[in-house]
C-alpha cells in the first residue's frame, strides 16, 4: 500500500516576505478602487493619464501584486525577490513616500493642523497609513545579506554581505545581497580590522589656567564622537598564485550592530583555523 505524501506545514523561508509585499499591494489597490468609485471612474482615469505620480503608484501596485520572479527558496531565506525587483520596489516606494510626505506637508502648511485632523478622520487615517505602507515596503526591500549568521553551519552575515565556508574543499563563497562576488580559497582570505583612533593628548591635558578651554574641547570631542563614521571591517584576498590580484579587498562593510561585529569576529577566528 502506497504511503500518502507528507507535506510540511512550515512554509519555505522568505514566503512571509512575499506575502507581506503582496498584501500591501492589495491594500493599495483596494484603496485606489475605493477612491475611484467616489470620484468616478472616467474622471479618475482622465486624471491618471495626466499625472506622472499616478503612473508611479500604479507601477508600484502592479509590481507588488505580481512580484515577477519572486520565489521562496531555502538557500536564499532573506532574498525571495530578484535583485532588480528589490531595487525597483525600493526606489519606486521612495519616490511615492517622498511625494506623499510632501503633499501632506503642503496641506498642513496651507490649511493648518485642525483641517488636517478633520481630513485624517474623513479618510479613516489614510493620510498616515499610505506613507507608512510605502515606508514598510522600503524597509522590507532594504539591503540585507543572503542569510543570517550561523556559526555552526559556517555561514556569516556582515551588513549586506554573506560568506559561506566549506571546510572540506576549504573554499569560501562571498555574496553581496543576492549577487555572487566570487569563490575564493579560504586560506587566502583574512579579516582586516579598523585601526583604533586615539584622541589627541592636548584635549586631555589642558592647562588649568584656561577655564573655558576644557569645556569647549570636551563638547567638540563629544560632537565628533556623535557624528563619527562607523568603523569598517575588510575582507582581504591575498593570492600569491593570481598575478595582479595580490592583497585585493573583497568587500568593505561597516560594523553597524553588535551582530555584525560578532559575525566578523567569528569569521576571523574561523579563517585562522582553516
Amino acid at each position: 500500500m502506497a504511503r500518502p505524501k507528507q507535506i510540511s506545514a512550515s512554509p519555505a523561508p522568505g514566503a512571509g516576505t512575499v506575502f507581506a509585499l503582496r498584501a500591501i499591494g492589495l491594500v493599495l489597490a483596494a484603496r485606489w478602487a475605493f477612491s475611484m468609485s467616489q470620484m468616478g471612474y472616467l474622471s479618475s482615469l482622465r486624471g491618471m493619464t495626466s499625472s506622472p505620480w499616478a503612473c508611479v503608484n500604479l507601477l508600484l501596485i502592479f509590481l507588488l501584486i505580481v512580484l515577477p520572479g519572486a520565489k521562496a527558496r531555502t538557500e536564499r531565506p532573506l532574498h525571495p525577490l530578484p535583485q532588480w525587483l528589490r531595487q525597483a520596489l525600493r526606489f519606486i516606494a521612495l519616490l511615492a513616500f517622498g511625494f506623499a510626505m510632501f503633499s501632506v506637508g503642503v496641506f498642513v502648511w496651507s490649511s493648518g493642523w485642525r483641517r488636517f485632523t478633520q481630513a485624517l478622520a474623513e479618510t479613516n487615517g489614510w493620510l498616515v497609513v499610505g506613507p507608512a505602507l510605502y515606508a514598510v515596503v522600503m524597509w522590507i526591500c532594504r539591503p540585507r545579506a543572503l542569510w543570517r549568521t550561523n556559526i555552526a553551519a559556517r555561514r556569516f552575515a556582515i551588513g549586506r554581505y554573506a560568506i559561506s565556508l566549506d571546510p572540506v574543499t576549504r573554499t569560501a563563497v562571498v555574496w553581496a545581497e543576492s549577487r555572487k562576488l566570487g569563490q575564493y580559497d579560504a586560506r587566502e582570505l583574512s579579516v582586516k580590522w579598523p585601526t583604533p583612533e586615539t584622541a589627541p593628548s592636548t584635549t586631555m591635558l589642558a592647562p588649568a589656567t584656561e577655564p573655558a578651554g576644557p569645556s569647549i574641547h570636551a563638547s567638540g570631542e563629544v560632537r565628533r564622537g556623535v557624528f563619527a563614521r562607523r568603523p569598517r571591517v575588510e575582507l582581504l584576498w591575498d593570492s600569491p598564485a593570481a598575478a595582479g590580484h595580490n592583497r585585493t579587498t573583497v568587500f568593505r562593510a561597516p560594523l553597524v550592530s553588535v551582530g555584525d561585529r560578532n559575525a566578523a569576529q567569528a569569521l576571523d577566528a574561523t579563517l585562522r583555523q582553516v
